[in-house]
């Protein structure tokens, strides 16, 4: 059966046209889905009966399932959800002063191998479409009772692998009568498809890029990052200036740091030069460890930010969120699988 949470309004309207219904109609349901987030059809009570059956009998509609809920001490809550498939994927909701900002999963497991993530350590079996990233959102607003602010398609998975469904997502979560979550609260987080990145600096939305580059030179991030083969440091950096030029947008570079690979003050000197010119900034990320990759965490986190802003490089240090839980990015999915 296919999923309600599938359709952007206007391929929503398009369907019911094909089905017989007014065009209003399908206005009507879209904004029952999102403004008002309701989990049946019979709760849509401005629409006829007949066609809430016909609905109910040709789309499914209702959250995920909730298979594990972890909450930390400073509010962050892991989400263990179950698909229709009996696929896991995860979504972490943090707590920020400015809202509530939702880390979604854009496909069932990740090829792209990162030596340091959880999520590499089981492999991708299927893209998640639209509805089933969108459906994350409308889950954690149920469960929760709050409103999600801010969205980032960073959890499990490499987002430009699953380009169009991830567009889709994001255009049904920022349509006026969907979530209206605004465009520059919508981040989408890429390993380095340059390729990938050219096209999107075509789409013409205002949401943020950031890129997971986690090394300053090749030889490093050749260890760490497989996809550095494909698209090395140069053409990445090339890709990214073509697209801030195109956008006018900045961009973030993620930076895992870890403990004697890519933490030195020489590291961040490289860094700093990398980034020389480009309207970007850098966000520093404590490790969370995981047991299987033997990575620790940096003891060098202030120096390298101190070292950074010295050569005038803007840069944060991420906050850490869900320390007492399984906050790894794919950890609590993989040990629910048996792998760690």
């Amino acid at each position: 059966m296919k999923s309600i949470y599938d359709y952007t309004q206007e391929q929503l309207i398009d369907e019911f046209l094909e089905l017989g219904e007014k065009k209003f109609r399908a206005t009507q349901v879209f904004e029952w889905l999102y403004l008002k987030n309701v989990n049946s059809f019979h709760e849509m009570n401005n629409i006829s009966q007949g066609l809430r059956q016909k609905l109910s009998a040709l789309y499914s509609i209702g959250p995920l399932q909730i298979n594990v809920k972890q909450v930390s001490k400073d509010g962050t809550i892991k989400y263990l959800f179950e698909l229709e498939d009996g696929g896991l994927i995860e979504a972490v909701l943090m707590v920020h002063d400015y809202g509530r900002s939702l880390c979604i999963t854009s496909q069932l497991g990740c090829n792209m191998a990162c030596e340091f993530c959880a999520s590499g350590l089981l492999k991708k079996q299927r893209n998640l479409t639209a509805g089933e990233m969108v459906n994350q959102v409308l889950t954690v607003m149920h469960d929760t009772g709050e409103r999600v602010s801010h969205v980032v398609v960073m959890g499990t998975g490499e987002p430009f692998d699953n380009y169009d469904e991830v567009m889709k997502f994001v255009r049904i979560i920022n349509h006026p009568h969907g979530l209206a979550i605004g465009a520059r609260h919508i981040t989408i987080s890429t390993c380095g498809l340059v390729n990938m990145i050219e096209r999107y600096s075509n789409e013409g939305i205002q949401t943020n890029l950031a890129i997971s580059l986690h090394a300053p030179n090749d030889e490093i991030r050749d260890q760490l990052m497989p996809v550095n083969k494909a698209f090395n440091m140069d053409s990445l950096r090339k890709g990214v200036a073509d697209y801030i030029e195109k956008t006018n947008r900045r961009v973030t570079f993620e930076y895992i740091l870890l403990d004697d690979v890519n933490d030195s003050l020489a590291h961040a000197r490289q860094l700093a030069h990398y980034m020389r010119g480009l309207n970007a900034y850098v966000n520093l990320i404590p490790y969370n460890s995981v047991d299987e990759h033997g990575f620790k965490p940096s003891s060098h986190v202030e120096e390298f930010k101190d070292e950074l802003l010295r050569l005038h490089i803007n840069c944060t240090v991420r906050k850490e969120h869900g320390r007492d839980i399984d906050g790894a990015c794919g950890q609590l999915r993989a040990k629910r699988s048996g792998v760690i």
